[in-house]
């Protein structure tokens, strides 16, 4: 059976994993302390126009000052008037300092750079990824395939869509109605106007939206109907996912199970020790060779051994 393990019992540390029996298959962590930045929408002013770069860094409220690439600037931010003949824009001239933007979190900040943003904001839902700048955007996850993919593209065609909005259907629609899939559209573009709504409120930089938390991710990420079960070690976060659930997926709460034995929960699934496996530099595979991987600022490197 496919279940959903939610490790809540220690104030360091959020694990959330996904195991088919006894085998981790999926895992995510989140850290408290840590604030956690990615996916969150901002308010945010220009700060510097690098040509050199093709990017410009903005002010969005951190520390360190965001990196935002040309090439992530919506056109409604853009002054068509700086194109040249031959439609290239002089970045100088179509972005200004001190222009006030919205903008997304694409990639936490890492060592000494600043986190990487796009003004192509993307609100996931239920089975939706709303995308309200990018009415082109959209279709169906590439991992959907065969009928299912024309039974999507068909619920697709019925949903009435907001203007200048795209989506992308995720693997959570398939078999869902043309009801759920407007519902759950209704609801990101309601998230939406809000965002705009308050962006008007005052100057920047502050944050305008903030993503889910570890647990609400989880269940809107990696709930789909094969999952047999969702068990949580902890009272408040088990109470968090009921009101989720009970409002989203109201189905199926019978899934939603309180964890409350002696033994840890992921030791009574025996995944501990695959957890720790996942973590080494060196990894076995089940073929006989290994992978090693080395973390670099500029990259991952993975050799296959």
């Amino acid at each position: 059976m496919k279940r959903i393990l939610i490790n809540a019992t220690q104030k360091e540390e959020l694990r959330v994993a996904m195991v088919n029996g006894q085998k981790l298959y999926d895992l995510d962590i989140e850290v408290p302390s840590r604030e956690q930045k990615k996916s969150n929408i901002y308010k945010a002013v220009i700060t510097r126009v690098e040509p050199s770069l093709e990017a410009v860094f903005v002010n969005y409220g951190a520390d360190r000052h965001g990196f935002l690439p040309f090439k992530e600037i919506s056109r409604e931010y853009i002054d068509d008037s700086a194109k040249d003949d031959k439609g290239r824009y002089n970045i100088k001239e179509a972005i200004k300092v001190d222009q006030q933007i919205i903008v997304q979190v694409e990639k936490e900040e890492r060592g000494n750079k600043g986190a990487a943003l796009t003004t192509f904001i993307s609100l996931a839902g239920r089975f939706l990824v709303a995308m309200p700048q990018n009415p082109k955007a959209g279709g169906v996850s590439r991992r959907i395939e065969g009928e299912d993919r024309e039974q999507v593209r068909k619920v697709l065609s019925e949903i009435n869509f907001p203007q200048g909005m795209g989506v992308i259907v995720r693997t959570a629609g398939v078999g869902r109605s043309t009801e759920e899939m407007q519902w759950d559209l209704d609801s990101l573009s309601q998230v939406w106007t809000a965002i705009i709504n308050a962006s008007k409120e005052r100057s920047a930089p502050f944050l305008i939206y903030q993503e889910s938390d570890i647990v609400v991710r989880a269940l809107r990420d990696h709930y789909k109907s094969d999952i047999g079960e969702i068990i949580i070690d902890s009272k408040s976060f088990y109470d968090r996912a009921y009101s989720f659930m009970q409002m989203v997926m109201p189905n199926s709460l019978n899934k939603l199970k309180l964890f409350d034995e002696k033994l840890p929960l992921f030791n009574r699934f025996q995944i501990e020790s695959q957890i720790e496996t996942a973590f080494n530099r060196e990894v076995s595979l089940p073929s006989g060779g290994a992978i090693v991987i080395d973390h670099t600022e500029a990259l991952i490197s993975v050799d296959v051994n």
